[in-house]
């Protein structure tokens, strides 16, 4: 489970002088929707209407990049990633130092369309990374798999430390975004104007102009390494389910060719358990459904929660609103259509319209007095959901056919639409505190 919490920010980094890591800027969902001018229910329709309303990001002159105020090439003597950016060393079982929001900046080596996501990159030595892509599900991954058909390697940057903007926009997902939609023009949509990226030094890719921190380096096709061949631990990090994941093996390798930043820069991190992460993955999963329920089914899904107990990704809360009896059923169907927006999802819990979705006691008090087990539970078998759930695995049980296989569910927790009446929550009349304790007021 995540907390809610604080930004904090680290000023003595052991080995970093003068190179101070921020944390938690995007652990609370108040924060972001005040970041991002909206309110915390409503960040899901805002970054609905964001995807419709894209601007495509601009290129600026390098001399007016932020990011390149200090330029450190990876030919020069002495270089070392690991000494050039604080990135922390979460638990002693880490296989190393983890960068955890770094902004993956690449191209289709051959149609030229370009995106950006979020990958954990772990510092390998002084001028390598190990970079985890979810197979088959991710952009960058899309244009790795092409550059290794090519014989070539991925020109990609990395960019740290950016406007939280981008952040969130870089969470969205196929199918809401295709692969080739640039992510950074739903940050464009977000702020009414057009993110700028700027020519690396090294390479033939951009990067955020403004960001604190870029790597510039290729994923090479001709090497591979294991996350942990460094440490040994078996382990890599502390990831958004709760658990330390296993190192990967043969991960693709990011050759770094030069590091650029602001002068003075800051350092951003999250962890992978964190509200930061429900965050950045939560809201573009409730603007997808959104998106394609309302496609589907017009004016009934009055809301959505990417719940926190499933970092974002596994779990969704629908407040769904019956307005007639044919309604009844289609709270399912809007279900079924949740799985397809997001196919990360794992469970949907649907609610009725007097339910708060984002107020789990309320969730609870639903699931409690409007759901039967036996009745209101809908099991989809043997559908590809996320590998790093430790459950989707035939270890855990040898009837499930692949790691990362897993039976998605539905908790129908509706009242049926003929019932509701008797389903009418409890009333009481308004009290003015002032008349019976005036001195407390």
């Amino acid at each position: 489970p995540t907390q809610i919490g604080p930004a904090m920010m680290f000023n003595n980094v052991k080995g970093h002088p003068g190179a101070p890591v921020v944390i938690g800027v995007l652990a609370s969902r108040a924060r972001v929707a005040a970041m991002l001018g909206t309110t915390p229910d409503q960040l899901g329709f805002l970054l609905k209407d964001s995807v419709s309303k894209a601007i495509e990001p601009i290129v600026i002159p390098a001399e007016k990049a932020l990011c390149q105020e200090v330029v450190h090439r990876a030919d020069e003597p002495g270089f070392d990633i690991r000494k050039l950016i604080p990135a922390p060393t979460n638990t002693i079982e880490d296989a190393g130092p983890y960068i955890t929001l770094g902004m993956c900046y690449a191209s289709d080596p051959e149609t030229g369309e370009s995106d950006v996501t979020i990958h954990r990159l772990c510092l390998q030595s002084e001028d390598e990374m190990t970079i985890w892509i979810t197979p088959g599900t991710r952009h960058i991954g899309s244009f790795y798999e092409k550059s290794i058909k090519l014989g070539k390697p991925l020109p990609i940057s990395v960019s740290i430390g950016v406007d939280p903007a981008i952040s969130i926009a870089s969470g969205f997902e196929p199918p809401t975004t295709p692969i080739g939609f640039n992510e950074l023009s739903i940050a464009g949509a977000l702020r009414g104007k057009a993110v700028e990226l700027c020519p690396c030094v090294t390479i033939p890719e951009n990067a955020i102009a403004n960001a604190e921190y870029v790597i510039e380096g290729e994923l090479i096709f001709d090497r591979h390494m294991d996350e942990d061949a460094h440490s040994g631990t078996g382990k890599a990090m502390p990831e958004f389910p709760g658990y330390t994941g296993p190192a990967a093996k043969n991960m693709p390798i990011i050759k770094v060719k030069a590091v650029t930043h602001r002068n003075n820069p800051i350092m951003q991190t999250c962890i992978g358990p964190s509200e930061e992460h429900v965050s950045i993955a939560g809201i573009p999963t409730e603007a997808s459904i959104l998106t394609m329920v309302e496609k589907a089914m017009p004016g009934r899904l009055v809301n959505v929660y990417a719940h926190s107990a499933g970092g974002g990704k596994y779990m969704a809360v629908l407040q769904f609103k019956k307005g007639v009896p044919s309604d009844e059923g289609r709270q399912r169907q809007a279900a079924l259509v949740a799985f397809t927006a997001f196919p990360e999802l794992k469970h949907v819990i649907l609610v009725d319209e007097d339910v708060d979705p984002f107020d789990s006691n309320d969730v609870m008090w639903a699931m409690n007095t409007r759901f039967q087990g036996d009745v209101d539970t809908i099991f989809i078998p043997g559908v590809r959901c996320h590998p790093l759930d430790p459950t989707e695995d035939p270890a855990y049980n040898p009837n499930i056919r692949d790691r990362g296989i897993s039976c998605k569910t539905i908790f129908d927790c509706t009242v049926p639409f003929a019932l509701k009446d008797r389903f009418e929550r409890a009333k009481f009349l308004d009290l003015d505190p002032k008349k019976f304790l005036p001195d407390m007021f």
